[in-house]
């Protein structure tokens, strides 16, 4: 009887061994199946749980090098960006870039306009009739040119109402006449600066009033 009892209990043994065994290699199938459905869905390499809390611990306990790492990130998406689209302190616009446009360069600069005060009345040339006008200078020099045409007002207002008395009243009755009488007062007024100053400069005469009776 105890023959057949201790052999029933090592029986018994035997099968909870087994059952065992059966229960671990069916979970390692398991695994392996799931990395292997894993890769194949995912793509990668599978990563191994051990080095990512490794990763972690390393994150918290180096929270310097964590930024350093962020900041080399942030570096290398500076430099996708084209140098001519950076702002003043080099960074790069956060947002839609700006699609360049082809313009020909060209070189601008600054118009500075002078007015004679008062206006100019004279006689036409034979004719009863008489002009009068309003009338300013502009010039694309530097300042130096208008105070030298405010220095010699009296000597070009004089130049300006003679060239004024050669025109007819047909030459100055339409658009091309008025702007022939515009081209020959520039002429007059830089010839009388060109006298006195050595240069003259300006460039356009504007009328503001131009009144035929």
């Amino acid at each position: 009887m105890a023959e057949n009892k201790n052999q029933e209990e090592e029986n018994n043994n035997k099968g909870g061994i087994l059952k065992i065994a059966i229960m671990g290699v069916g979970g390692l199938v398991l695994l392996a199946l799931g990395a292997f459905v894993g890769a194949y869905f995912f793509g990668g390499e599978s990563t191994d749980p051990s080095s990512e809390i490794s990763q972690i611990i390393e994150k918290k306990e180096n929270p310097e090098k964590l930024e350093e790492d962020d900041e080399s990130k942030e570096e290398i998406a500076e430099n996708e960006c084209a140098e001519e689209e950076k702002d003043e302190e080099g960074n790069c616009p956060v947002g839609p870039k700006k699609i360049p446009k082809l313009v020909p360069e060209e070189e601008l600069f600054a118009t500075t306009y002078y007015e004679f005060p008062g206006n100019f009345t004279t006689n036409l040339k034979g004719s009863k009739k008489f002009l009068q006008v309003s009338l300013g200078v502009s010039t694309q020099y530097d300042e130096q040119v208008m105070a030298n045409v405010d220095s010699h007002q009296l000597a070009l207002r004089s130049e300006i109402l003679g060239i004024i008395s050669e025109f007819t009243a047909e030459d100055v009755s339409n658009r091309e006449g008025k702007k022939q009488l515009a081209e020959k007062l520039k002429e007059g007024i830089n010839l009388i600066l060109e006298d006195v100053e050595g240069f003259g400069g300006v460039e356009n005469v504007h009328f503001t009033s131009f009144v035929l009776q």
